[in-house]
């Protein structure tokens, strides 16, 4: 995926790491543009995109393992400067001479850091520091020509540096925010070693994508799939900036929407959008082309294939509508899986979609993490009921259906989840969380009502705090309001009769069970 064009940007090499998409976060957040690449990328091909530097990330695996990834060697020649993280730093240790071996202990969490005096990129730095560790092997020799410039306590190599070559390497991870003046390592690198301009700013992305926009579409008639979601809200508001009245919104109420959510949608876009807004009532088409699948991918394909139907029928009424406007995000690229990423799931709106379409798409926020539109929604001028509501995933509660999905399942899991909503929001945390909602397992289990046998539903809560979706943990709930869900749901909801909680953090989950 090419970057921006006019934007200074660094590559990030993904080894398969949990950190790798906070790396390039955290690049962004110092106004320069950061791209993921697959460990794969030739050095060839990386110097064709034009960076002005690279990232090694860190990784789950030993140096040495037969399976670890590794990367094309010629990038060190290149006259490119390049910083490794962790496996990163390991990496370039072993293809540049040095040695790194499997110590008696390795080091995890917070670990104290002795810096030495004339380092560019701890220039300053206090003799002990707090830094993040999370390895197991160790870098005892830095290769030939670098300079050590921190260790741990153990002796092992904490930092080391080539400033003629530009290559750095630390064991531990500025990108966590446990690492103190970890985010002032990186912007040394961005701006002293790489001499980035830091020009990727909200104002600059919306300018740029506007342009964008205008010279995708001209003069041509443009509709926007409109969930009520901030992704789909802020795709509406920047191209209906780009291109005006050419632009018409359309809601398809999919039958599969949370409580109240259809009517909302409308109320709110009809309200804030000075746009023409179709709304497509299909819930009878989404139950009947989801009839019988229990396969979340199929699902998905099945659910993007009938929205761009829809969206074509709507066009052919219209004649003149040649594109498509969505909310894709970077995060949704990534985790359906692209040359860059390994298919984590399809989202709807990338994987999910038909081979041939009669719509070409247009995607303003493509580049961008959530994080990153919610600011640039909120730049726009959209009010915050739309900016901060918590995600909502495309196919809706087709996917927090575990299970064949039916009428009487989503009316179930509706009533489930809009209780969960009001609790969690009646006990003032929502805005602690970054999402939190009910699934139900399309399974039965036994339980006891009214001294009377029951065989029905669970429903699992699942709530989590996250900043951009690409990792989260789960939310730590008081038992108070636990129980009064639990409560509430069993005895409010008819069909269900346990309620469970998910404490599992992502990775190795996912925030959504499908």
């Amino acid at each position: 995926m090419p970057g921006p064009a006019g934007y200074d940007s660094v590559l990030v090499v993904d080894f398969g790491a949990q950190y790798s998409q906070l790396i390039a976060r955290r690049v962004r957040e110092a106004h320069v543009y950061s791209e993921i690449v697959p460990a794969s990328t030739s050095a060839s091909e990386m110097l064709a995109r034009e960076p002005r530097g690279v990232i090694l990330s860190g990784g789950p695996k030993s140096v040495y393992a037969p399976s670890a990834p590794s990367v094309d060697a010629g990038l060190f020649d290149a006259g490119l400067p390049v910083l490794g993280i962790c496996y990163g730093a390991q990496l370039l240790t072993q293809l540049l001479g040095g040695r790194v071996a499997r110590t008696s202990t390795g080091e995890f969490g917070r670990t104290p850091l002795r810096a030495r005096a004339g380092s560019v990129l701890m220039d300053g730095w206090d003799a002990s520091s707090q830094v993040w560790m999370s390895h197991t092997d160790s870098i005892v020799r830095a290769p030939e020509g670098f300079t050590v410039t921190a260790a741990t306590r153990e002796g092992a190599v904490a930092a080391f540096e080539d400033p003629l070559r530009g290559l750095y390497g630390v064991q531990f991870h500025p990108e966590v925010a446990h690492t103190e003046r970890g985010q002032e390592l990186l912007r040394r690198f961005l701006f002293e070693v790489c001499e980035c301009r830091p020009t990727w700013t909200h104002t600059s992305v919306i300018e740029s994508q506007v342009e964008a926009v205008r010279a995708q579409i001209g003069t041509g008639q443009a509709l926007c799939a409109l969930s009520g979601g901030v992704d789909s809200a802020v795709a509406a508001a920047l191209v209906h900036k780009a291109i005006g009245d050419q632009l018409t919104a359309v809601f398809v109420d999919t039958g599969l929407m949370r409580q109240g959510e259809g009517e909302q949608v409308e109320r709110t876009f009809r309200k804030q959008f000075a746009v023409e807004l179709v709304h497509v009532r299909a819930a009878d088409r989404f139950f009947r082309a989801l009839a019988g699948m229990t396969d979340p991918e199929e699902k998905r394909r099945a659910v993007g294939a009938l929205f761009i139907r829809l969206f074509e029928e709507v066009a052919h009424e219209r004649k003149d509508a040649r594109y498509l406007v969505q909310g894709t995000l970077y995060p949704d690229v990534i985790e359906s899986g692209t040359a860059d990423a390994a298919t984590i799931k399809s989202h709807h709106n990338v994987g999910g979609l038909p081979e041939e379409m009669d719509l070409e798409l247009v995607e303003p926020l493509r580049l961008l993490f959530k994080d990153e539109v919610r600011t640039i929604g909120e730049e726009l001028g959209l009010p915050a009921e739309i900016v901060w509501r918590q995600p909502f995933p495309g196919p809706g509660l087709a996917v927090r259906v575990v299970g064949e999905v039916t009428p009487e399942r989503v009316e179930i899991l509706r009533a489930a989840d809009a209780i969960v909503l009001e609790e969690v929001r009646r006990a003032g945390l929502d805005d602690e969380l970054w999402q939190w909602f009910a699934v139900l397992a399309a399974i039965r289990s036994v339980g006891v009502m009214g001294d009377e046998r029951t065989y029905a539903y669970p429903i699992v809560i699942r709530a989590v705090t996250s900043e951009d979706a690409m990792t989260a943990d789960w939310a730590r709930l008081p038992y108070d309001v636990l129980e009064r869900i639990s409560s509430r749901v069993i005895n409010e909801v008819h069909g269900v009769n346990r309620v469970v909680y998910d404490v599992t953090s992502k990775p190795p989950g996912t925030i959504e069970w499908e």
